[in-house]
């Protein structure tokens, strides 16, 4: 399950990384969105409920414990339940821990990004602090990883990535998105990127499968468990 967004590249960077990891697990994948793209939850729930389906697991594309996490998702997972019978098992968040630091250190070396290069690590932003806090600690670990300066800066809230490149003022870095797809405040950032003489990698993309197949596994693991100590 992914937010959503109006960009027209979010459906087919979705689509991918759930492809690579229906191979990676041999189960069937399907997206489902918070906002602003189709299908919802509730429209997947009513074609797995068609298909004889009754349980499956959901894992939220979300890297931090903020709204959409708290809040959106369960309420999403509520309404899909009640209107097509299916049961649901929630699945941690992507995150910001140790597998998700990985993924951006691949990233990078995807992207040319030299060892000593800055780097500016670029995130939504929210209105929950411990959540910006949690994407600030991860760029504080990349860099403590690569022995060079790692920041963070978001789209909707300060730091703003826009201003930290301002106030880096260096003639060349890299600026790695904490995306999972296309998006257009990606979009937006894209030309202060280009001003600054930085370079902006890709989304993470593809490169998420193999955290999404073991939120998946762990996610069947202690529902089973659950379900022996009954």
């Amino acid at each position: 399950m992914a937010h959503g967004s109006r960009h027209a590249g979010v459906t087919q960077g979705i689509e991918a990384l759930l492809a690579e990891v229906a191979v990676q697990t041999g189960v069937a994948t399907y997206p489902a969105y918070l906002d602003l793209t189709s299908p919802d939850l509730d429209a997947v729930a009513v074609m797995l409920a068609a298909a004889g389906e009754r349980t499956a697991v959901v894992v939220p594309l979300l890297f931090t414990e903020a709204f959409h996490a708290r809040i959106d998702v369960p309420a999403a997972v509520a309404r899909a339940t009640e209107v097509s019978g299916v049961r649901f098992t929630i699945a941690p968040v992507l995150g910001t821990a140790d597998d998700v630091l990985e993924v951006v250190a691949q990233r990078l070396a995807a992207a040319g990004t030299g060892d000593d290069e800055p780097v500016l690590l670029y995130a939504v932003g929210s209105s929950r602090a411990a959540a910006n806090a949690a994407v600030a600690d991860l760029a504080d670990r990349l860099s403590a990883r690569r022995g060079a300066p790692v920041r963070a800066g978001f789209g909707t809230t300060d730091p703003q990535a826009t201003d930290v490149l301002a106030e880096w003022a260096v003639p060349a870095g890299t600026v790695v998105p904490l995306f999972v797809a296309p998006g257009l405040l990606l979009d937006a950032i894209a030309t202060a990127v280009t001003a600054a003489g930085w370079r902006l990698a890709d989304p993470l993309g593809t490169l998420l499968a193999p955290l999404v197949a073991e939120r998946h596994r762990a996610s069947l693991n202690r529902a089973r468990a659950g379900s022996s100590e009954r």
